[in-house]
């Protein structure tokens, strides 16, 4: 058997910081020689971050970023860690266009680099716009071993590279990744992976990057996968590791490789393949100090929870912020907000305002100083009934237009106070609200991020209790107030206001939406699913007219498949309406 020592650095980049992602990358690589790692294996587009959108259209772009690689190549040998194999992602441009790339550096080189294939242009990707696909692959021989690489996509889909290195019968295959976030996407990642080892014939090596990209977020749970699909070793999720395994790999026969490089003119199932030997010779049997270590996955909520935390903290962090404001209503969806604030930032960094107006409820004021108690956050108390009474008494306002005005008022409040202390608002919005157009432009839609934009209205509620008795277990204060929790939900706008005088039942609701927005079912198909005619119009045609509102919503953190923004575009002016027909 040959062995061999991989370290998989699922690391958090930020989108253009070639600087701090290039010392990202020493930064693990010592780890991984302090551990006596041979090869390290860094996510997909480590030194530009990801995704870049269209800075890859920028040839200036692309001609620094690879610069970095090389800098970086000499920047390893001056830290010590030249003996190691580095693969790591970037951005390259050749007279095609900008390339999706991979570089293996090693001993002060980039002795390798390869293109990825598959482009994905589905959901959230856009790569077809952004770059070329390749058509080369390198296998690389170190220490006896036969290495192959895939990229991200590349290892989704079938056939193309995976099929190819298994053609060619490489020893291991290394993929880079940058593969965002979704509810229960290990469910379909694991698999996926062990079912590509079968066909590579090789262990994989899954490398994920981790940490939040504006609207998405990285969950890491990089993973190594024996060939017969066995998991090996996990790290956990949405925290960066660096994941050390020995391998064992069975003994072969390798093909001559003349002169330490080849190219096979020959295509093998369309790609050219370069070989290039760094060494011939297997490593001397050494001790097997890193066994598999398989980290737990987190629970539904627990995870979800995670997600929102990191994409929160990561938009707050990257985009030069220390803290954040919000408005406290007292309802359980700037609750929830607001402790997922505290959980991401701390509570010194958040900042919650109550803006009472003549018609807010004696619960909702209480209920919004017992969250600032409960969490230890800043907080304080700007009515807004005297703002709100200019506008009506000199336009002569009312009914919808009295109460948007209330929110528009707090809008306008709360941005001056970001303005005059440097905070970060986030709207308290839920995907439902979102969905149905429930919410006020320049009202209670205005801020920088909306932190749960893509949880459903149900979903706030049982994050909001997971949350609670999370707490409970360690010991702790429950940060979410139960009356939150509990109470009919109210935009208190007017007097005696519910949601429930504009919507359906928050989980009736939720069922339809599910079906309508994640699942693209027409009018008829809800009808089959036996919804109610009416209810149906009526839900799908508030979904249809709010188009223009999200446009204008703050970006949040996806956590679903189909989350709005990239996932799902839609023209704002449409008059395609699909209605029931008897």
């Amino acid at each position: 058997m040959r062995q061999l020592r991989i370290a998989s650095a699922q690391v958090n980049t930020c989108v253009g910081d070639l600087s701090g992602n290039s010392d990202l990358v020493v930064e693990h690589t010592r780890s991984a020689a302090a551990e006596g790692a041979h090869v390290v294996v860094f996510p997909e587009m480590t030194l530009t971050g990801y995704p870049v959108e269209d800075l890859a259209l920028r040839r200036a772009f692309a001609d620094a970023a690879r610069e970095a690689v090389h800098t970086l190549a000499r920047a390893l040998v001056d830290a010590e860690c030249g003996e190691l194999l580095v693969v790591v992602g970037y951005l390259d441009a050749d007279d095609v266009g900008p390339r999706n790339a991979v570089a293996a550096l090693y001993r002060g080189e980039v002795v390798a680099t390869q293109f990825k294939h598959h482009l994905p242009n589905y959901g959230v990707f856009d790569e077809r716009r952004n770059f070329k696909p390749g058509d080369e692959l390198t296998v690389l021989r170190l220490h006896g071993v036969d290495l192959g690489m895939v990229v991200c996509e590349d290892l989704w889909q079938e056939g193309g590279p995976i099929t190819a290195l298994g053609a060619l019968g490489v020893d291991l295959v290394l993929s880079p990744n940058a593969s965002p976030y979704e509810r229960d996407k290990d469910d379909v990642r694991l698999p996926l992976v062990a079912r590509r080892a079968a066909e590579a014939k090789a262990p994989i090596v899954y490398t994920n990057q981790v940490g939040g990209q504006d609207d998405l977020v990285f969950d890491g749970d990089s993973i190594v996968v024996a060939a017969d699909g066995t998991l090996l070793a996990r790290a956990p999720q949405f925290t960066e590791h660096l994941l050390v395994i020995d391998l064992d790999l069975p003994d072969r026969d390798l093909p001559t490789v003349t002169n330490g490089s080849e190219v096979l003119r020959d295509r093998v199932e369309g790609f050219v393949v370069r070989r290039r030997v760094l060494s011939e010779a297997p490593l001397e049997r050494y001790p097997v100090t890193h066994r598999p270590r398989v980290a737990e996955p987190l629970s539904g909520e627990a995870e979800v929870w995670s997600a929102l935390v990191v994409g929160l903290r990561d938009y707050v962090r990257k985009n030069g912020f220390r803290s954040v404001l919000l408005g406290l209503s007292g309802g359980i969806d700037s609750a929830v907000t607001a402790a997922l604030a505290a959980d991401a930032l701390g509570a010194d960094a958040v900042y919650g305002v109550s803006m009472p107006s003549r018609y807010s409820s004696d619960h909702s004021r209480s209920d919004a100083a017992d969250l600032a108690e409960r969490l230890g956050c800043h907080f304080r108390v700007e009515p807004v009934e005297d703002m709100v009474a200019t506008y009506v008494d000199q336009l002569g306002l009312s009914g919808l237009a009295e109460e948007n005005i209330q929110a528009r008022a707090r809008g306008m409040l709360l941005m001056a106070l970001s303005n005059l202390e440097g905070h970060l608002v986030l709207a308290t919005g839920n995907k439902t609200e979102l969905a149905v157009g429930y919410s006020t432009i320049y009202g209670d839609a205005v801020g920088g991020f909306a932190p749960i934009k893509d949880v459903f209205k149900t979903h706030v509620w049982e994050l909001a209790r997971w949350r609670n008795a999370e707490a409970e277990k360690r010991g702790e204060t429950p940060p979410i107030p139960p009356n939150s929790i509990t109470k009919p939900p109210s935009a208190e706008l007017r007097p005696g206001q519910l949601d429930t005088d504009s919507l359906p039942d928050y989980a009736l609701l939720d069922d339809i939406l599910d079906d309508y927005v994640e699942g693209d079912r027409g009018f008829a198909d809800l009808l089959a699913a036996g919804f109610d005619a009416e209810v149906v119009d009526q839900v799908v045609r508030m979904v249809d007219r709010a188009e223009y509102k999200r446009r204008q919503y703050p970006p949040g953190t996806k956590i679903t498949f189909k989350a709005f923004g990239r996932d799902r575009r839609l023209p704002m002016t449409n008059r395609w309406r699909e209605t029931h027909r008897p």
